[in-house]
């Protein structure tokens, strides 16, 4: 498909998705918009999870088996943050913590978010446009049976064993889309716009929270088409099927299409678990990405879903 493709995307499963785009098209005509409400202050430094697994694993530097952090890490820095008694729950290796340093002193210098991430992308020769959903502050808390935690304490500390009540990301009513964000959602150029197989309440629906950014998928001239995160009717990774369940929603994929109601175009569903009881355009192909050949193949479908969908 010729033309340009955005992509809405938390970490691990969205880099994946991305990664595959970028076997089948120029990466210079993808922009990737990634969740930023998992970002949070540790240890005096900025951190973003995700645009970070996005730089790690496009630049051929990610951790290929526990798909996050960096391939080859050291962790002298942890070894003597816990001999001095500092928190060790959330992991900062030795390379990782470049990154969050250099990111730290660049904002605390007035850059924004969106200027640091696109000189990360430059220094590891990306050509595709990795933007953060804003330069504004927005956190993710969640309401649990164990009190109200930030995100990263929810995910990494407590590993999402708390049951869920509720989400809210904090600042999203007042952040406004970065640089970039709503342009190529507009550009006539853009042929698909693809959901990642994100968590949908954790990684898109964070996005979709940032006003201006739902409208302009609801308004945009070209197909949006969601990847479903769900497989043999449950998750491939992290808490969705779990949180689902906490929500009082059923672990399926009409339940996936009637959240982005209103947003999505067509859904691309698993082999597994068919497209029955959908009632939106869809295409069924093997979704789980294992590979670098299965990555693309999943693109290729959501691209091909998008190409008959706008006819």
């Amino acid at each position: 498909m010729s033309g340009r493709i955005v992509v809405l995307t938390g970490g691990v499963g969205g880099a994946k998705l991305v990664l595959g785009l970028m076997q089948l098209c120029p990466p210079s005509n993808i922009t990737a918009i990634v969740n930023t409400a998992d970002d949070f202050r540790h240890l005096g430094l900025a951190i973003s999870p995700d645009i970070d697994t996005l730089l790690y694993t496009l630049s051929g530097k990610a951790n290929a088996a526990q798909g996050w952090g960096r391939e080859g890490e050291t962790w002298s820095f942890m070894d003597a943050l816990k001999a001095l008694g500092g928190e060790d729950w959330f992991l900062l290796g030795d390379g990782d913590m470049a990154l969050h340093v250099l990111r730290s002193h660049m904002l605390a210098s007035g850059e924004t978010l969106s200027a640091v991430t696109a000189h990360f992308a430059a220094a590891w020769n990306l050509s595709l446009k990795i933007l953060p959903m804003s330069d504004d502050s927005v956190a993710t808390y969640v309401s649990t049976d164990a009190g109200d935690l930030p995100f990263q304490r929810y995910f990494v500390e407590q590993r999402c064993a708390p049951a869920v009540q509720a989400i809210r990301f904090e600042g999203a009513e007042r952040a406004r889309p970065a640089p970039g964000v709503i342009e190529a959602i507009n550009d006539p150029e853009t042929r698909a716009i693809l959901i990642a197989p994100s968590n949908p309440w954790l990684s898109v629906d964070p996005i979709l929270a940032v006003p201006g950014i739902s409208e302009a998928l609801g308004a945009a001239s070209a197909p949006v088409v969601a990847v479903s995160p769900i497989v043999g009717g449950q998750a491939v990774k992290g808490p969705t099927a779990k949180l689902m369940g906490e929500l009082g929603l059923a672990v399926t994929n009409r339940a996936i299409a009637s959240h982005y109601d209103g947003i999505i175009d067509g859904l691309l569903v698993d082999v597994r678990d068919g497209g029955e009881g959908l009632d939106i355009p869809h295409a069924v192909t093997d979704t789980l990405m294992k590979t670098l050949d299965d990555r693309a193949r999943v693109a290729q479908a959501a691209l091909d879903l998008a190409a008959r969908i706008a006819g």
